[in-house]
Order: structure tokens, then sequence, then C-alpha cells
């Protein structure tokens, strides 16, 4: 799954962690969403979407092979 998720981050000059705490996970897990290592949950979705004032849509987007 790609995201916009870096660029949506620099837009408010949050950093990782910053964004990690509105959102309740570690660091560690934005870092890993961000190199798309890993894909979030549908909630951590949702609220990530709720910081950027955005639909998870737009930040999320599927790939043929997902």
């Amino acid at each position: 799954m790609k995201n916009t998720l870096k660029v949506e981050r620099a837009k408010l000059n949050l950093t990782q962690q910053d964004l990690a705490y509105k959102v309740g996970v570690s660091r560690q897990t934005i870092n890993s969403i961000e190199a798309e290592r890993y894909v979030p949950s549908t909630v951590l979705s949702i609220k990530i979407s709720d910081v950027f004032k955005s639909s998870v849509n737009e930040i999320f987007k599927l790939e043929k092979n997902d």
C-alpha cells in the first residue's frame, strides 16, 4: 500500500513523534508506515486521516497486488 504520509506530515510541520503522539502509536510505527513496511489498521488509518483532515483514500492508495 502506497501512502503520502511523509508529505502530509511535512505540510503540517509535524515530526514522526508528533504524529505518533496524536494517534496513539510509537514513532517506529509511523516510520514503518511511511517506509511501506507496515499497513495500518482501519482504525489507525482513520485516526491518521483525521489529523490531516483528509480522507483515508487521499493518504493511502491500494496497489494492484494489495
